[in-house]
């Protein structure tokens, strides 16, 4: 499997742009993530990956329509891309095969 490395957090965001199906960002991605995984959740640290995840072509981004509630600013929503499905459905299968090579373990 040749592909570029993602860290966990990065992983956690990627899945989190899969769930929210092109409605994804920033915001938004933060409070499904902390909802999810019960983890502090740092909004920068959000931004981060997300542009990292651009910059390695597994997700894409558009802005959105300006609204009144947000003072006319656009809100950035990413979406993943082919190549971003690809490699979370690769990890899932290297995950599952190592899930699968744990031996029954009995503690007493």
């Amino acid at each position: 499997m040749a592909r570029t490395y993602l860290g966990e957090f990065e992983e956690l965001v990627l899945l989190t742009v899969a769930i929210l199906n092109g409605g994804a960002y920033g915001l938004n991605i933060a409070a499904e993530l902390k909802q999810r995984t019960h983890r502090s959740i740092n909004l920068s640290g959000v931004h981060v990956a997300l542009y990292r995840l651009e910059e390695k072509g597994f997700v894409k981004s558009e802005l959105g329509g300006a609204t009144t509630a947000r003072g006319g600013r656009r809100k950035r929503l990413f979406s993943i891309t082919a190549y971003g499905k690809r490699t979370l459905d690769e990890l899932r299968q290297v995950r599952n095969e190592l899930w699968k090579s744990i031996p029954n373990l009995s503690f007493s």
